[in-house]
Parts: structure tokens; C-alpha cells; sequence
């Protein structure tokens, strides 16, 4: 389906290779952006907000004296001039609190970036603080890519590696567009799973902190009463499953005649046979002018019938020259059945495991294998769809909390799912396709970090080894009696 125009810059006509004056190429960015956008003086930082003319009001109600409040006025003026002259763009953002910069190695995949700056985008300032408080530094080479077409109102289909910073990509344009004013929903976000619901919805909550936007996530399994409570109070931003979004839209709960912009993160699992019809009837009740943007890592030729009908001249992205991920070492180690747990159990003595998530091919095989894991002396827990979802919630925030080191799922847990410890990936089970190999592979090395997968062969699992690794364009190597920790956890 790709072709020459998933060229990499390509910009709409009547604009230019450097947005918002911040350059196209890797040359010195210019942080001087207030200057540049008539908007910024209003936005001053909310301590330097003394002004002129409220300063000399306070001081006439203390001292009557005209000559003292003509020369208290003069020199307050000069202060502020003074203060907003010395005010630069990296004045402001040295105040937030802002994490300490990751100094861990990253790869190209989010490092060959154009070298443009967030405040190259003219994005709101309550926007920028939430940003970088959220530890980002600069534009990742999709977020660079993706943002300014997304705040044309452009539709766009883009395909970018896991980890690559996709997510951050679609919420920062959506909670720039949103106007706080209004209460009604003004975008949605689609996404496969209530996991990866739960992780996107609180990206946009920390993105948007200083913001006035109220986020929703709603999702099947969970009570339906308390999301129809929930929807009769102000919401700007939805972020669900389809089903229960339709199904609130087909109640007249959930109205989106004004909903501007649908996001489908995912987008192949979206537009799976489980999902389409969903995801067809949801967009009847959008306005036709909407804004539809797609994200994924691949992109199967049933999303090109999608495109032609509900995208009108997409703008499209993609930064995958190569399917597998950089940074990621792949194994093998050629076993019996019967030989996998005692496999893993050396895997676990000798590999520097940060967290790691092992994946099996069905939920009786989850369960066996945390039960065998935990006896073996080692903290574990698992995860898969047949769970209750309150379950599923407490065991999804407290590993990603760093409460327990292995995680043992089915492949509920491939789909987007960011946990930046996690450093290895097992494959107990190997996957029958190369599409969810990508996926699970891509739970490691998250944001151009470096990951290591290991994958349990069994003799019927040989021919699928070859596929995979000739489709992916792949080496996966016999496994050495040593591994380098620094192949895995720079």
C-alpha cells in the first residue's frame, strides 16, 4: 500500500519547510518565540504579573501624595519593563517542574529529528508547562512530523514505530484545538484496548494540567451509569473503546455534533473485523467537516478502503523504512516444551531485568505460567482479557508502578502499552505472525532505549522464526552462553 509520497517533509501546499519560523533543517533553534506571535504578550508567566497600572492604584490607596504615586508609577514601570525585557522563553520554562533530562541512550528512531522546539508551534503556554513538566524536551521526529499538519486541521495517516512517541503526537494538537469555553465534546480518541484507554486518557490529563480541559475515558466492562453521570457534567476530550462510545452516542448520551476531531490510535486493530462496523457507525453522528487523524505501526492494505472513504486528501506520514525496531537485540534459543520454564528460570538468573513482560499464546497458558514463575521464587503477575477489569486496572497500575518485576499476559498487552522500565521481553510462546511479533517486540527499548527479546523455539515453531524474520527484514540470533548487559540496559 506505501508508496512515494510516505515521503518523509512533504508540507501542504502554501506552506513552508519551517513551521512557525523554528527552521526545517538541524540549525540553531530560535527560542525567541514570544516575539514572533502577537498572542504571546498576553500569556505573560503568571509570576511576572504585575502591572503598571494596577501597581500605582494600590499605592494611591496608602499615600494620597500625587508626586509620591507619580514616582512610585514611574519606577514600578520601569521594573516591569525591565523584568520583561530579561523575560526569554527559557526563563519561563527553567521555572516549571521540570524532571530530570533522560540521559539513557536513545536511537535514531527518535533522534534524527529536523531540530525544531515545542514553542516552535505557537501552542498555548499552559500547553508548553504541561510538556515539559511531562519530562519531554524536544519534538521526537513523528511529534515534529505530525503536529503542525494536525493543527492545520489537515486529516492525517501516519505510521511510526512503538515508542516513538506517537501518543503525544495526536493529545498535544487535541488539547490545543480544545476550547475550554465550551462545554461539549470537541474531540475523540479511539483506541483497541482499556489498558491503553487508561494510559492515553492520563497523558492528556498530564499534558493538559494547567489547562481548563476536562478529560473522560470510558471503555466496556466498567459501569455504564457512572459514564452517563459522568457525561452530564462538562467533558472536552473523550478517550474510549468504540463499542462503548457508540453505544453512549446511540442512547443520545454521548453528543458529538460538535466533536471536531477523531483520533484513531492503533488504527490496523481499529479497523479489524471486530471494531470496523463500530467505527463506521460512530462517524455517521460526526459533523462532515471533521478531522480525522490515524496512527500506527502497520498498516495492512484493508486500512487503504478505509482511507479513500473517510479521509479526504490525507496528509501522510511515515518514518518506517525498516519495521524492526533499533536498539532492540532479538534472540532465539531452540527448546523443547517440556524445557521452557527451566529456560526461563536461567533467563532469570543471569539477565539484568529491569521489568519484562512474557507473552503466551492463550489465558490457561498465562495463569500455569505465573503460578510456575512465583514458585520459582520470583515476583510476578498476570494479566489477560478474561480477567474482571477492576482487576485488570489495579494489576496494569501496579506494575506499571514498579510493584512487581515480570508481567506474564496474552496479547491484550501489545497494543501500545507504554512502560518505559521494561527492558526485556520474552516470547514463552512464539507469535504466529510478523505484525504481532512487531507488537510485542515493541514493549521493549521504549522511546529509542535500548531492549532485548528473547524467543522460546520449539521445533513447529521453525517455520515461523523464518517468515517473520524475512518479512521484518530481521536478524534474530541463536542465543550466546553470554549476553553484554550493556546491549540492553545503557
Amino acid at each position: 500500500m506505501m508508496n512515494n509520497n510516505y515521503a518523509r517533509g512533504r508540507y501542504p501546499p502554501g506552506m513552508g519547510n519551517g513551521w512557525g519560523g523554528g527552521g526545517g533543517g538541524g540549525g540553531t533553534p530560535n527560542h525567541n518565540y514570544q516575539n514572533r506571535n502577537p498572542h504571546y504578550p498576553q500569556l505573560q508567566p503568571p509570576y511576572r504579573q504585575r502591572t503598571a497600572e494596577s501597581q500605582p492604584q494600590q499605592w494611591m490607596r496608602r499615600n494620597p501624595s500625587a508626586s509620591t504615586v507619580s514616582e512610585s508609577a514611574n519606577e514600578v514601570e520601569k521594573t516591569v519593563q525591565s523584568e520583561a525585557a530579561g523575560s526569554t522563553s527559557q526563563d519561563w520554562k527553567g521555572r516549571p517542574t521540570i524532571p530530570p533530562p533522560d540521559r539513557r541512550y536513545k536511537t535514531e528512531d527518535v533522534t534524527a529529528t529536523k531540530g525544531n522546539e515545542f514553542e516552535d508551534y505557537f501552542l498555548k503556554r499552559e500547553l508548553l508547562l504541561g510538556i515539559y513538566e511531562k519530562g519531554f524536551e524536544k519534538p521526537s521526529p513523528i511529534q515534529e512530523e505530525s503536529i503542525p499538519i494536525a493543527l492545520t486541521g489537515s486529516n492525517i495517516l501516519a505510521r511510526a514505530k512503538n515508542g516513538t512517541g506517537k501518543t503525544a503526537a495526536f493529545c498535544i494538537p487535541a488539547l490545543e484545538k480544545i476550547d475550554s469555553d465550551k462545554n461539549v465534546i470537541q474531540a475523540v480518541i479511539l483506541v483497541p484496548t482499556r489498558e491503553l484507554a487508561l494510559q492515553t486518557s492520563q497523558v492528556c490529563k498530564e499534558l493538559g494540567k494547567h489547562l481548563k480541559i476536562q478529560v473522560m475515558v470510558t471503555t466496556g466492562g466498567t459501569s455504564l451509569k457512572d459514564d452517563i453521570m459522568r457525561l452530564y457534567q462538562p467533558v472536552h476530550l473523550l478517550v474510549g473503546t468504540p463499542g462503548r462510545i457508540l453505544d453512549l452516542t446511540r442512547k443520545g448520551i454521548c453528543n458529538l455534533n460538535e466533536c471536531s476531531m477523531l483520533v484513531m490510535d492503533e488504527a490496523d486493530k481499529l479497523l479489524s473485523p471486530e471494531f470496523q462496523p463500530s467505527i463506521e457507525q460512530l462517524i455517521s453522528f460526526l459533523p462532515p467537516n471533521r478531522q480525522m487523524l490515524m496512527y500506527s505501526a502497520t498498516f495492512p492494505v484493508t486500512v487503504k478502503d478505509f482511507k479513500d472513504k473517510y479521509l479526504r486528501k490525507p496528509y501522510i506520514i511515515n518514518l518506517m523504512d525498516e519495521l524492526t525496531l533499533k536498539g532492540i537485540t532479538q534472540y532465539y534459543a531452540f527448546v523443547e516444551e517440556r524445557q521452557k520454564v527451566h529456560c526461563l528460570n536461567t533467563l532469570f538468573s543471569k539477565l539484568q531485568i529491569n521489568q519484562s513482560i512474557i507473552f503466551c499464546n492463550s489465558v490457561n497458558r498465562v495463569e500455569l505460567l505465573a503460578k510456575k514463575i512465583t514458585e520459582l521464587g520470583y515476583s510476578c503477575f498476570y494479566i489477560h482479557a478474561k480477567m474482571l477489569q477492576d482487576h485488570r486496572n489495579k494489576v496494569f497500575h501496579e506494575f506499571r508502578n514498579g510493584a512487581c518485576r515480570n508481567l506474564v499476559c496474552t496479547d491484550l498487552f501489545t497494543r501500545g502499552i507504554d512502560i518505559q522500565a521494561v527492558n526485556v521481553v520474552i516470547n514463552f510462546d512464539f507469535p504466529k505472525n510478523s505484525e504481532t511479533y512487531l507488537h510485542r517486540v515493541g514493549r521493549s527499548g521504549r522511546f529509542g532505549h535500548l531492549g532485548l527479546a528473547v524467543n522460546l523455539i520449539t521445533y513447529e515453531d521453525r517455520f515461523n522464526l523464518y517468515r517473520i524474520e524475512q518479512e521484518l527484514g530481521a536478524e534474530i540470533k541463536q542465543i550466546p552462553s553470554h549476553i553484554d548487559h550493556a546491549i540492553y540496559c545503557m
